[in-house]
């Protein structure tokens, strides 16, 4: 039975029917060791509707066949439903006409085309690459290699006490030799949103492109590159609904055009002779040999899906959320949260340690109670530095949560502190 405390339970401004929501998500029925199952791991992935996963089932069973090479009718529906996802995808983030959508394996493979094809041609011998303490290792550690191997530096936007940008000296920074900033839209740790629009506005004033790491912010928030101008925004499809396994890169073809591909094989080229190959126009240039169809498919049920729910909508709920749980976490004086208080500037992710607990201890009591977190340093070891902890207690949520989710993490932790004697 779901949970009902005496705390102000405003419904949510956002209007969304939870319930009914919460009907097209399979797992959300299911108990966890006997207790009725709780998710508050949506920042490691999300869970998946019927409508994406019936898509992916209908892929194999009734038209399963490789794409863009078969003259067949199974083959040609194929390649119609994997084109149109890539249309579907530049409406979703509002790319403009010269833009282009080139689909990966998830987030950390997009920043390592970007690296790869852009970074190697352009980064050389004491350039600095910009970025930020609070990156997740995949927006870190790829540049941190980069820079090692061309002799250039790592440089950050300074960070408050709390993971928040400083960017009152934003362009003092770029009097050193910045040959591209590479900089989250979300905190994977604290749902931090800085201020990226000064970021790259800044940036591109000293002709410096902007890559944007969106895997967190593009699952609950309206994406519209054309009003950002990056020059590079990078998702995961598992974050947002759809499969593991399919990413998206989208870059401007003023950046594309001059990168070299990443992979080399089959359905990138136009003509291979003995010692040459031509390669296919932009975006196909970057996909090389047979894709993820199946997960490209799920992803475009998965942006259908989110874009009938309204992704303002999907904000605001989880807007919400985190004001919510913030209240819920004052009552315990024990418990240290890390992010900014203000919770205007935060996604639907709350970090957190109770008192001298181990996080490993805490989230293992509430597995016990059926509720799923994540504990650890959450693939960001700098930002936990910056904290000054090895790691945290992380329950991050999506369209699906509610109220009761929250208060069922609160219940698990006072049976934590009931265990520890606190």
């Amino acid at each position: 039975m779901r949970s009902s405390l005496s705390v102000d339970k405003t419904p949510s401004r956002s209007g969304l029917d939870i319930a009914k929501i919460r009907e097209d998500f399979p797992n959300l029925g299911k108990s966890m060791r006997g207790k009725p199952f709780v998710y508050l791991d949506n920042g490691a992935t999300s869970l998946k509707p019927r409508q994406v996963i019936e898509s992916e089932i209908r892929y194999y069973e009734e038209y399963c066949a490789n794409i863009h090479r078969g003259v067949y009718e199974f083959s040609e529906i194929a390649t119609e439903e994997y084109d149109s996802v890539r249309s579907k995808v530049a409406r979703f983030i509002g790319a403009p006409e010269d833009g282009h959508v080139i689909f990966t394996r998830g987030t950390t493979e997009s920043v390592n085309v970007v690296m790869h094809g852009w970074g190697r041609k352009n980064v050389g011998e004491g350039d600095v690459i910009l970025i930020s303490e609070i990156e997740h290792h995949a927006n870190y550690v790829t540049w941190q290699q980069l820079a090692q191997e061309k002799g250039a530096r790592l440089e950050f936007i300074p960070a408050r006490p709390d993971g928040s940008f400083d960017l009152s000296g934003l362009d003092a920074l770029f009097e050193m030799p910045v040959k591209i900033v590479a900089v989250t839209a979300m905190s994977n740790v604290t749902g931090y949103k800085p201020d990226i629009k000064t970021i790259i506005d800044t940036a591109h004033r000293h002709d410096v492109p902007v890559l944007v790491d969106a895997a967190q912010y593009a699952s609950h928030h309206t994406v519209n590159v054309a009003e950002l101008d990056c020059d590079f925004l990078c998702f995961s499809g598992h974050k947002m609904c759809g499969p593991t396994g399919i990413g998206v890169l989208y870059g401007h073809e003023r950046m594309l055009a001059d990168m070299d591909p990443y992979m080399y094989g089959g359905d990138m080229v136009v003509r291979v002779k003995r010692d040459t190959s031509t390669f296919k126009p932009l975006p196909e240039r970057f996909e090389a040999g047979t894709p993820n169809i199946a997960g490209v498919i799920g992803l475009g049920a998965a942006v259908e899906y989110l874009q009938g729910i309204g992704m303002d909508a999907i904000a605001e709920h989880e807007a919400h959320l985190i004001e919510y749980t913030l209240s819920r976490a004052a009552e315990f004086p024990d418990l240290v949260s890390y992010g900014p208080a203000d919770h205007s500037t935060r996604g639907g992710i709350f970090s957190f340690n109770l008192g001298d607990v181990h996080s490993h201890d805490v989230g293992s009591i509430l597995d016990q109670e059926g509720v799923a977190v994540r504990t650890g340093f959450h693939c960001a070891q700098p930002i936990m530095r910056l904290f000054g902890v090895p790691g945290t207690v992380r329950a991050s949520m999506y369209l699906y949560n509610d109220t009761d989710d929250i208060d069922m993490l609160f219940e698990g932790l006072d049976k934590v502190r009931g265990i520890f004697n606190r």
